[in-house]
């Protein structure tokens, strides 16, 4: 799964991956926490849910909103040492503060894995009720595995992935900022590390950095 999306990784029946996640923008010094929960409804059902908090600076509001997704996937194909799969995600956004409006949203997510190589595509695309502005996102991101080259003939082997992603983000009657992620991967079967950096390409060119940790149960 990529870093800066919470949507790719398929959770079987019952199963359950939360996800913490910190990010730092070095322009302005906000330190966003943000909580992520997937849980698996079915073998093609999932529900997603996220709330970011932010950490720095102190202050009123310092919740964000709360982000409900429920992920079905409509296609997939497995081989040995390849899948892909193609999922619809819709859902709300549920503001915490009574002086913010809430969301609809809308998008899809699309996996496809093969040997050593992995790409992830999404897109979603947010409207905004009452006085919240509409807003949208893209994440491209491919992670190759860098080690271990072959997998043993039994047991889990701790693995490590580079990733480099395209990302964008984009709100109503302003430009999309266009962004490239660079980051690794210290991945286990039952948890992830995972860091990186984060530069947008175009209008205030400011660079973020995040690091955050999975456990899957």
């Amino acid at each position: 799964m990529g870093l800066r999306s919470f949507v790719a990784l398929p959770v079987n029946r019952g199963g359950v991956i939360l996800r913490q996640q910190f990010l730092h923008d070095s322009n302005t010094n906000v330190i966003i926490a943000t909580s992520n929960a997937a849980w698996g409804l079915t073998g093609k059902d999932t529900l997603l849910l996220g709330l970011p908090y932010r950490l720095s600076p102190s202050g009123k509001n310092r919740a964000g909103d709360f982000s409900l997704l429920y992920r079905r996937t409509l296609w997939q194909a497995h081989e040995k040492y390849a899948s892909s799969r193609v999922a619809l995600l819709a859902g709300a956004i549920l503001a915490t503060d009574s002086e913010r409006d809430g969301a609809t949203q809308l998008g899809f997510v699309a996996t496809f894995y093969r040997h050593r190589n992995s790409l992830d595509i999404d897109a979603l695309y947010r409207w905004g009720m009452g006085s919240r502005q509409n807003d949208g996102r893209y994440d491209v991101s491919w992670q190759y595995r860098l080690g271990p080259s072959e997998y043993p003939q039994w047991g889990f082997a701790t693995e490590w992935f580079s990733v480099i992603e395209l990302n964008g983000r984009w709100q109503n009657n302003q430009s999309i900022d266009h962004q490239v992620t660079v980051g690794l991967q210290r991945v286990h079967h039952k948890w992830v590390l995972e860091g990186g950096v984060i530069r947008t390409l175009n209008n205030n060119q400011d660079t973020q950095y995040l690091i955050s940790t999975r456990v899957h149960f």
